[in-house]
């Protein structure tokens, strides 16, 4: 792994195509260690093929193929001999509708850990108290942990996932659009928990919500038909886009 990194992941002149559909056109940007970036644009912009790019969800698509490269702590993840495995340990991922699994909360926790070797079931008992904690869920379910997960509320439901995802300890969590499917009270509690997230782990949040956006990162960049338009400290991009595409879209005269 390397150790002479200036940004926890750095995106260079990334190109992706789908067959012959050209969807992300040489984007360069990084994401900083501890902190949220929100990847904003209307639909179709590419949002959510520059997230699956980061953990090479998108190779899982046939006709997929890209140029450029995503370094993650100085290594090139689209390297030849990089392990796809080893890179899903380091990067989870937090889906736009919750996801479950069909078994027990307790089993969706310790589904990745047991995965990747961990048997012990000291271990394994304190990573599901911890992960839930993390996820500002273990107060309203610690009583029931061998109960379906199916049966949560939605909003419990995707604190679930999230907890799913840490629960292997990745420096790194991808989340497409992770409220869009709630409602607006466990859309809150999603929000403040990424910002709590936030002092263990590299966030990285794709939106279409200006104000969830603004809310909830420090970092922000904006896409548009493929290109990306406007990087920097959501701050200056909430009062001062540079762009007039930023600011069409920032006032909803666009998207």
């Amino acid at each position: 792994m390397g150790t002479d990194w200036e940004h926890k992941i750095e995106v260079k002149h990334l190109n992706t195509w789908f067959g012959k559909k050209h969807i992300l056109k040489d984007i360069s940007c990084y994401f900083e260690d501890n902190s949220v970036t929100a990847i904003m644009g209307p639909s179709g912009c590419g949002k959510s093929t520059l997230l699956r790019s980061i953990n090479r969800l998108n190779d899982n698509i046939g006709n997929f193929r890209m140029t450029g490269e995503i370094l993650i702590e100085g290594d090139n993840i689209y390297n030849p001999e990089a392990n796809v495995y080893q890179l899903r340990k380091r990067v989870g991922m937090v889906f736009q509708r919750p996801n479950p699994f069909p078994m027990s909360i307790r089993d969706n926790i310790t589904f990745g850990p047991k995965l990747h070797g961990v048997r012990d079931e000291d271990e394994l008992e304190k990573i599901v108290e911890d992960t839930l904690r993390r996820a500002a869920l273990w107060d309203e379910v610690h009583d029931q942990l061998d109960h379906p997960a199916t049966l949560l509320s939605g909003g419990q439901q995707q604190r679930l996932c999230i907890a799913r995802a840490l629960s292997i300890n990745p420096p790194v969590l991808l989340m497409d659009e992770p409220v869009s499917a709630l409602d607006p009270l466990s859309a809150s509690k999603i929000e403040d928990l990424i910002i709590q997230l936030k002092k263990d782990y590299t966030i990285i949040l794709v939106t279409h919500n200006v104000q969830q956006a603004f809310r909830v990162s420090d970092f922000a960049a904006f896409l548009y038909l493929g290109d990306l338009i406007e990087f920097g400290k959501t701050k200056h991009i909430a009062v001062a886009p540079k762009d007039e595409r930023t600011e069409a879209f920032i006032t909803g005269r666009i998207g």
